[in-house]
């Protein structure tokens, strides 16, 4: 299956309104297991199913063609550690502060706190008290440490993990079988997602009485990309043109010669491709296991892909299809992904959703209504789509809302303002001072070319007060309960080892 015209809806997703949610009637468990595969840097227009003109990715597009695509999900920021926050609380990541990649220059000056709060409800506690086997493999990013304080770190135990295994951690009282080791290997980055989802798949095994839940969290394709001779072999052949890509990718790609183009574009491709083989391990892996209809699988990005400013080997040609911008911004090629929603027999097959937007804060309500999972009175900005999942195209209920207060790379083009908010077709930018207002219908300009601010004023002054009333809600400077703790007390629980 293949998205043209930057893609259209290819089956009507009124028919597939006879799908319903839920777990089949001759599951092993009563409820269903959920992993949520979250890649790293991974472009909107990447992946063969979303029209890429070279990558090969057959699992992925069997994924899609068995499942649903969205094309309008939009994560929470346009960095790593937000939008992973996003995805756990089910809230916009500055109401923590939580604004960049976690790191200790912005800690030291009072901007970030040191981690994600774990005392804060997260889609993991509420599915853990219910019932669930819970996991985390892979990427964390969702701490750092001032110096000599990473014994103050919480690990993910305290986020209601059975089971961790991570990347990108900085805590130090849980043994190194809980870190993923490089052990020497150049080509370790290129072998993660095969081992991230090797412990999934035996997490799943392990628990065959019960419902699991797994965050996959992939280090591929984020920089530095190195990957294997035999990945790297079926793009020996490629021969990149910018002019195979829609305009705002295609402008992009032509700033690199073509000598480095095709050395970027081969090694890009091939850690994809990678990727890629792995998701079909775990495919045939649920398969095998006998619990294909009961698994939900969800597949999307943190943000959109990174900028070609740091070298070769950090590649920086994936795909934004025809959206503006990259990582680091907040217009939609930084902040807006493809995702696929898989769960054979109840979500709706070979169905492409181009008309309602999701996001993730949403998945923390919805993974616990499609789980019977009571959210407990947490305050989530998200909303419960799971009918959109078995199939309506309903528009949500509430706006989308961004902060950017840093530097954005790239051209001047990407330089969006610090504040957005996207509501029903409409988004608009600003500065909270009142400058470079801009409002695009997406629908009708998915590439905001377009600034319309000036011919619907009504519509302008109505979503600036808005605007602005959420980013005077927002905390200033971090908790101080979001600093350090003494988290030697509580031990991790590793009997699923």
């Amino acid at each position: 299956m293949k998205l043209s015209n930057h893609f259209p809806r290819l089956i009507s997703i009124v028919a597939a309104v006879v799908f319903s949610i839920g777990p089949p009637a001759h599951a092993a468990t009563s409820r269903p297991n959920i992993i949520l595969i979250l890649t790293d840097d991974l472009g909107a227009g990447d992946l063969g199913v979303f029209d890429h003109p070279y990558l090969k990715t057959p699992n992925l597009d069997r994924m899609a063609e068995e499942g649903t695509i969205f094309t309008d999900f939009y994560v929470a920021s346009s960095v790593c550690s937000p939008s992973r926050a996003a995805f756990q609380t089910g809230q916009f990541p500055a109401r923590q502060c939580i604004h960049s990649a976690f790191g200790r220059r912005l800690i030291e000056q009072g901007r970030m706190p040191v981690f994600l709060e774990p005392d804060l409800e997260q889609v993991s506690h509420a599915l853990q008290q219910n019932g669930y086997a819970t996991a985390h493999y892979g990427k964390w990013h969702l701490s750092s440490a001032p110096k000599n304080h990473n014994n103050e770190i919480p690990n993910p135990s305290f986020y209601g993990f059975d089971d961790f295994k991570t990347y990108h951690t900085y805590f130090s009282d849980v043994t190194r079988e809980h870190h993923f080791i490089r052990g020497g290997d150049e080509h370790y980055r290129a072998k993660s997602s095969q081992k991230i989802i090797d412990e999934t798949l035996a997490f799943l095994e392990a628990n065959p009485d019960k419902p699991v839940y797994v965050n996959a969290w992939t280090l591929i394709p984020h920089a530095t990309l190195n990957p294997t001779p035999e990945q790297l072999a079926v793009y020996e052949e490629i021969d990149p043109d910018p002019s195979d890509f829609p305009y705002h990718m295609r402008e992009y790609l032509e700033t690199i010669p073509p000598d480095e183009l095709k050395e970027r574009m081969q090694i890009y491709c091939a850690a994809v491709t990678g990727l890629d083989d792995a998701v079909g391990h775990l495919l045939d892996g649920i398969k095998e296991m006998g619990i294909e209809e009961n698994t939900f699988i969800f597949f999307t990005s943190d943000n959109g892909p990174e900028d070609n400013f740091q070298g070769t080997t950090r590649a920086g040609v994936g795909s934004t299809g025809e959206l503006r911008a990259r990582k680091r911004s907040s217009y939609e090629g930084g902040v807006r992904t493809s995702a696929i929603a898989y769960w054979p027999g109840t979500i709706p097959a070979g169905v492409v959703n181009d008309t309602s937007i999701v996001a993730a804060v949403d998945w923390f309500p919805t993974v616990c209504a499609i789980t019977g999972v009571p959210l407990n009175g947490a305050d989530v900005d998200g909303e419960n789509v799971s009918d959109i999942l078995k199939g309506s195209s309903r528009q949500r209920t509430k706006p989308i809302f961004w902060e950017w207060q840093f530097d954005v790379r790239g051209p001047d083009s990407y330089a969006a303002p610090q504040l957005a908010m996207r509501d029903g077709d409409w988004k608009m930018l600003m500065n909270p001072d009142g400058s470079q207002v801009e409002l695009y219908n997406i629908p009708q300009d998915p590439e905001e070319l377009k600034n319309v601010a000036n011919e619907n004023r009504a519509r302008v002054q109505s979503m600036e007060e808005q605007l602005l009333e959420w980013k005077a809600s927002l905390p200033q400077t971090p908790e101080p309960s979001a600093y350090l703790h003494n988290f030697d007390a509580k031990p991790f629980r590793s009997e699923y080892r």
